[in-house]
């Protein structure tokens, strides 16, 4: 993508893809699963504050319309989860296994507030 590209935040994104793709914003909204109002409120700069989109919406922009996930994300003002690694698994899976039962719980909820976090961006 140009250089232009790269610099549009998500109201000029989806203004582009509703140009693009010949289509409105309600069927943007029908194809990730979010209301209309969802849409015209990024669009006009107005949902959430500082919050956006969540996760799951973004992720689903970026399948529906065949775009670069960390592109959206980029244009959302997010970060985009990183890349699933089985070897980074195993080894926080073994440092988990030598927690005791107190740790474990304590990493759990920890990890669901990470996990929280970014699938809302709160």
């Amino acid at each position: 993508m140009a250089d232009q590209e790269r610099t549009e935040d998500l109201a000029q994104l989806l203004a582009r893809l509703k140009s693009e793709h010949d289509t409105s914003y309600e069927e943007i909204a029908r194809r990730i699963g979010v209301s209309r109002s969802a849409v015209s409120s990024w669009v006009n700069r107005t949902r959430g504050g500082k919050r956006g989109p969540a996760r799951d919406h973004l992720e689903a922009l970026a399948r529906e319309y065949k775009l670069d996930r960390n592109y959206v994300f980029e244009a959302a003002g997010r970060t985009s989860p990183g890349p699933y690694d089985a070897d980074a698994e195993a080894r926080i899976l073994e440092l988990y296994r030598g927690l005791t039962a107190t740790q474990k719980v304590e990493k759990e909820v920890e990890m669901r507030a990470l996990n929280e976090l970014n699938r809302t961006g709160q």
